[in-house]
């Protein structure tokens, strides 16, 4: 929902053109994404001298993953691997890549490919809307492949912002707990639908 006084901006942006990831092993990233996954590689850019002085060499290169979307990675020569040690599992483990599947024919053959590989799946299970299968990529990173286990309804959309609301107004105060945020959100679903008459189901 928009803040007070603000329009909302017309939603033109049409998905994800691409998102890119550094690779310290790119044999073993197109051997995982295009030999494994089947992701074709659809472009790639060779820059030599690009940007400052000290910019080292890179290629870049894409791979469809569906709906006009790709996934790309930096690989740049010289460079040596690097890791943030300093960030925790669980944040690192929470940049994560979702990518959509239609149906659970479709998710269980990605995960046949992955456990015939050097790369297999290390964990399959159901959400609240999604069965999801996780995988760690050849440079670490968590990447997940999912399939609807039902339609997103309107009602999912209101919960949706009822809870991000609470959630921009519980951690904008000091120490914000799940309990905070489950009581403002009961705040908000009163305050929203104050003066409606409650439903009644006959049985």
């Amino acid at each position: 929902m928009p803040s007070p006084g603000q329009d909302l901006l017309a939603h033109t942006v049409r998905g994800v053109d691409h998102a890119a990831f550094p690779t310290f092993d790119p044999r073993a990233t197109i051997t995982f994404y295009r030999d494994v996954l089947g992701f074709p590689v659809v472009h790639a850019t060779c820059a030599l001298g690009w940007g400052p002085g000290d910019h080292p060499d890179f290629i870049h290169f894409f791979f469809d993953i569906g709906g006009g979307d790709r996934l790309a990675f930096f690989y740049y020569f010289g460079v040596e691997p690097y890791r943030d040690t300093g960030i925790p599992d669980l944040l690192h483990r929470a940049r994560h890549l979702a990518i959509h599947v239609d149906t659970e024919e479709d998710l269980l053959e990605y995960r046949r490919r992955l456990d015939a590989s050097d790369w297999p799946c290390e964990l399959q299970v159901r959400h609240e809307t999604v069965e999801s299968i996780y995988v760690t990529d050849p440079n670490g990173y968590l990447m997940e492949i999912a399939r609807p286990l039902r339609a997103i309804t309107a009602e999912d959309d209101i919960d949706a912002n009822l809870s991000v609301d609470a959630l921009m107004e519980v951690t904008a105060e000091p120490d914000p707990s799940l309990e905070k945020f489950f009581a403002r959100k009961a705040k908000l679903i009163s305050e929203r639908y104050a003066g409606e008459p409650e439903s009644v189901t006959f049985v």
